[in-house]
């Protein structure tokens, strides 16, 4: 993977701070820019929900310090953000149901957290602050595709919580004139991604269950539809952020590959994919999900040139392959 360079500068020059880089898709940042020889990352992570192990092929590298700590530790967030020329904020409690079940640790996370580094970052003047925004920001708005000044009344808990984010974004840049920039994932997938968790995603539930030789379960009939996302197109969008000259302000964009695919349609690809012929098991409708979404990549492909290459059947092969080879990583806890 990332065998393209999505900068054109050299990176030994600069120095980045990845929060919630343990994670899924931080630890998969941790590693472009370990591979393109950065001058100074570091990691921060409580590791609550993102694993050692995730870091672990990195950990001798002399230019990455890891840090376990809590983004709702706002004298930490000082400290961390002096001396740094970009943050890549990945850190927060995902999942919808995970909103549902516990509104206030997913508030305390999303929000609390978010603005103690968005201030830091702020106060230590860092270059540029990218941070995870989230698909779910569209809510209720059905109209597709998705563009990025329409959207709706949120549908969750954690819709919420994103939304707010992108609210504290545009205000301090009107206040402070401090720039950023949201980074609107629509269902990323890919290496790394834990299929053991209460709230994991579709994509590794569903690899897990064909590894497994299980039914999978299906939320629904199956045609809630999904823009899914390879995990290097948006480590794309997050290393073109942090370089583009466009960026005036507080922008939002969307990050994803403007292809609409089923839940069903996604099951059937990886049938092919898998060479089995396994039936799914259809449950109920989840709470707060979105019906249908697909996104217009075109301000993100105007503004960042964010040029997405792995298309959904390219990045089930590729993450597939990688999850039939790493069961040993996958069944490690930490």
């Amino acid at each position: 993977m990332y065998d393209r360079p999505f900068h054109k500068e050299a990176l030994n020059n600069y120095s980045f701070l990845v929060t919630g880089g343990a994670g899924f898709i931080g630890s998969n940042i941790v590693e472009y820019l370990i591979k393109y020889k950065t001058g100074k990352i570091t990691v921060l992570d409580n590791f609550a929900t993102g694993f050692r192990k995730n870091l672990a092929p990195f950990e001798s590298s002399h230019n990455l310090e890891i840090i376990d700590g809590d983004i709702c530790d706002y004298k930490l967030c000082l400290d961390l953000t002096k001396n740094v020329d970009f943050v890549l904020h990945q850190a927060a409690l995902g999942s919808v149901p995970r909103s549902i079940d516990d509104p206030i640790a997913s508030n305390k996370a999303n929000v609390t957290g978010f603005l103690n580094l968005l201030n830091a970052s702020r106060i230590n003047e860092v270059k540029r602050f990218v941070y995870a925004a989230s698909s779910s920001t569209y809510g209720d708005h059905q109209a597709l595709p998705k563009i990025e000044e329409n959207i709706g009344a949120p549908l969750s808990p954690y819709a919420v919580t994103k939304l707010v984010n992108e609210l504290y974004a545009s205000v301090f840049y009107k206040s402070y004139d401090f720039s950023s920039v949201g980074l609107r994932y629509f269902n990323v997938f890919g290496p790394r991604q834990d299929p053991k968790g209460a709230y994991a995603a579709v994509i590794p539930l569903f690899m897990d269950a064909f590894y497994e030789q299980k039914s999978p379960k299906i939320n629904g009939k199956g045609d809630q539809t999904r823009d899914f996302t390879f995990v290097e197109n948006a480590v794309e969008a997050n290393i073109k952020a942090c370089f583009s000259d466009r960026i005036q302000g507080a922008e939002v964009f969307n990050v994803a590959c403007a292809e609409r695919t089923s839940v069903l349609g996604m099951f059937e690809m990886l049938k092919e994919i898998t060479n089995t012929d396994m039936e799914p098991i259809f449950g109920p409708t989840r709470k707060g999900d979105v019906k249908d979404s697909l996104a217009d990549i075109s301000k993100a492909k105007k503004m960042l040139d964010y040029n997405p290459q792995i298309n959904i059947l390219e990045g089930l092969r590729m993450t597939w392959e990688w999850f039939k080879t790493n069961r040993s990583f996958i069944e490690k806890r930490i």
